[in-house]
């Protein structure tokens, strides 16, 4: 017990996942995750987004696909995009195909 108990935090135990080349779950340190918040189907608009969090530090960055022209962009960002991003495919199973072959990971 330290001088602040609300500091002393215990983990869960999780299964060790990888997100392109960072490990998410297990013993793992812990990672700066992000949502991009523009449209995805314009790609200009998000790869600039995607290029401003990868300077400022962050591990994996979240790219939602809601639709098929949002999909439809997701290849020319995924080639844009210098590190590694998770993209977040949202209940839209008729894209899956295409977008598991070009994400790192889908949830």
């Amino acid at each position: 017990m330290s001088v602040r108990p609300w500091r002393d935090i215990t983990r869960r135990k999780s299964r060790q996942i990888m997100v392109g080349n960072v490990p998410v779950g297990g013993d793992a340190p812990v990672t700066v995750q992000t949502m991009t918040n523009t449209p995805t189907e314009d790609a200009k608009a998000t790869i600039d987004q995607i290029r401003r969090c990868e300077d400022a530090g962050v591990d994996i960055i979240r790219v939602s696909c809601p639709d098929v022209a949002s999909t439809a962009a997701l290849k020319q960002i995924v080639r844009a995009a210098r590190d590694t991003e998770a993209y977040n495919l949202e209940r839209k199973p008729l894209v899956f195909s295409v977008f598991s072959m070009l994400a790192d990971a889908t949830r």
